[in-house]
């Protein structure tokens, strides 16, 4: 495929001091090498910069160059269907991701002693030193942080929380342990209660419906200390409606839970948490959104079908006592079932899919999903400026005239008149100037009301559909690994009966996809009519406010 020309889809910043290139939707590169691996090619930009970029990230421009040259043929570790694709180590001798996170946990307790709220602010020295190493070698090694984002959007620094999507998780789990589980080398004992059911209606494929529906509201952030006031960090407070029993929990304790659950949920986005932040943290401002978009999290986990019962949610929810909440913590990291191993717990309809129609529903979601990140950029975009505008000229403007109305009632005020209909009007006048110092004032706190709620409900949104990408890179491996295994039955290298189960466990994997891009849509619906609602409501009552005051200062003229 070296030479063809492919167009950027989403936006990808490269990290610094890496092989890494940044790309632009909408840019299109020249690809000079495919077969980088960990599924990074290497292209040239228009401007010359040469360098690696994510193969889910593009896609080739039609019709612009020659038929691409077939694939090389298969290695023969993985052209052999009596090989063991299942095992912990992949074909590259790298370590799987659970290894590496079960090595770096027994080390000792992550939870409460080796870092806290401090480390807002980035990674370690070693970490960065392992990643340097790891380059200059050449592998390419997984990013960390909690959550994804296609772009920057509010956050032009690219830190905290919002970065890039761990791009590297997805492209080792189809490699590895995916290919293991389509072939049906994966041996891990599923409980009855691990397992989940996913239903064709006639609304389409969904998850098991919740039963009882539940919320769990965050309340209550307060600073504490330990370590005789050494060390600060605030606590929240979280209740479940179905128990009522409150426990605290740190940002830290939830920036464990999310690495937990993208861990586990290879097909599910998991909401953002939101932005770390170095300074200000115990800003009561700072604290209270923070607050709010970590409710807004909790929310779209309680909401979720397969989420809100996962373990390791209802222990984070519901465990109060120290030594259970440890062990709870050490079962979750060391659980078996995450990554493609989670797929073993999904029983699916038994109706096989066509794999066209599956593709086009995954193109049209890709579409969407493309769509819709430009358009929540472009309005968190929005939000941002508005607040500033309302906090910054506009707030300064009507303070302006409410300046030069007061200083003609001052003016006024120098005639010592007894008339009383010229004393009456010096007063409307300073009542109108004080008029518009109030109307800036209420601009000046406006955006809390509404944009502010409306970028919270666009910063979980921006978090979740920059998950997608990948989690479609996840599947189409899988259609992909079902495509070569049809190819070695046909050269008689694989039995009938070995296709049709990797059939089946394709068809699972498109199934649980399906679920999911239905349940995104129906919280997408629902999400945004009422962050919609509340804006307009709010503006509503902003500009009546305006109004309200107007009129009073006009009937002090009567």
């Amino acid at each position: 495929m070296a030479g063809v020309r492919v167009q950027a889809l989403y936006d990808f910043a490269g990290e610094p001091g890496t092989a890494e290139l940044s790309i632009t939707a909408g840019e299109v590169l020249t690809v000079t090498r495919q077969n980088v691996g960990e599924g990074w090619w290497e292209g040239v930009n228009q401007a010359g910069q040469t360098g690696l970029f994510p193969a889910a990230y593009v896609e080739e421009v039609k019709g612009s160059q020659p038929p691409a040259m077939p694939p090389p043929p298969l290695p023969e570790a993985f052209t052999d269907p009596s090989q063991d694709w299942g095992t912990e180590q992949d074909a590259w001798g790298s370590q799987t991701d659970a290894q590496q996170q079960q090595q770096a946990y027994e080390g000792g307790d992550y939870w409460d002693d080796e870092w806290d709220d401090d480390s807002e602010g980035g990674g370690t020295q070693s970490s960065m030193q392992a990643n340097n190493s790891a380059y200059s070698s050449g592998q390419v090694l997984p990013k960390s942080g909690s959550i994804g984002d296609i772009s920057s959007v509010g956050k032009p620094d690219g830190k905290g929380t919002v970065g890039r999507k761990n791009f590297n998780r997805f492209t080792t789990f189809v490699k590895s342990g995916g290919e293991s589980y389509i072939l049906g080398t994966v041996k891990v004992s599923v409980r009855e209660e691990d397992k989940v059911y996913i239903f064709e209606t006639e609304s389409g494929i969904v998850w098991n419906p919740i039963t009882e529906p539940y919320m769990c509201m965050v309340a209550s952030p307060k600073k504490e200390s330990k370590l005789k006031g050494l060390k600060s960090f605030i606590a929240y407070q979280l209740t479940p409606t179905f128990n009522n029993i409150q426990v605290s929990r740190r940002y830290k304790h939830f920036d464990w839970l999310h690495e937990r659950l993208e861990e586990k949920f290879s097909l599910i986005p998991i909401p953002p948490l939101p932005d770390k932040q170095i300074s200000g943290r115990y800003e009561e401002q700072f604290i209270e959104h923070r607050r709010a978009q970590l409710q807004a999290f909790v929310n779209s986990v309680c909401r979720h079908p397969v989420l809100s019962r996962c373990e390791v949610w209802q222990h984070f929810m519901t465990c109060t006592d120290e030594k259970r909440w440890k062990a709870g913590k050490r079962k979750a990291e060391k659980d078996e079932l995450v990554g493609a191993n989670y797929f073993i717990t999904l029983q699916a309809p038994e109706r096989q899919l066509d794999i066209t129609h599956i593709e086009q529903e995954t193109e049209k979601c890709s579409k969407f999903i493309h769509g819709m990140d430009g358009a929540v950029k472009n309005l968190m975009a929005t939000a941002v400026d508005q607040t500033k505008k309302h906090q910054g000229p506009y707030k300064r403007e009507y303070q302006r005239i409410g300046h030069a109305f007061s200083a003609l009632g001052l003016a006024f005020r120098e005639d010592d008149s007894s008339d009383n209909a010229r004393r009456n009007l010096t007063e409307a006048i300073r009542v109108t100037g004080d008029t518009y110092h109030e109307i800036g004032k209420l601009f000046e706190e406006q955006p809390k009301l509404d944009w502010e709620p409306l970028g919270d409900v666009l910063h979980l949104y921006k978090g979740i559909i920059s998950s997608f990408p990948d989690i479609l890179t996840v599947h189409k491996g899988s259609l992909q690994k079902r495509r070569e295994c049809e190819k070695l039955a046909s050269d008689h290298k694989m039995e009938a009966s070995q296709l049709s189960e990797v059939a089946r466990r394709t068809d699972i994997i498109s199934y649980a996809l399906l679920a999911e891009i239905n349940h995104f849509h129906t919280e997408r619906a629902v999400d945004f009519k009422q962050a919609m609602q509340n804006y307009l409501k709010e503006q509503i009552t902003f500009y009546q406010k305006i109004v309200d005051k107007l009129q009073d200062a006009l009937r002090m003229y009567d």
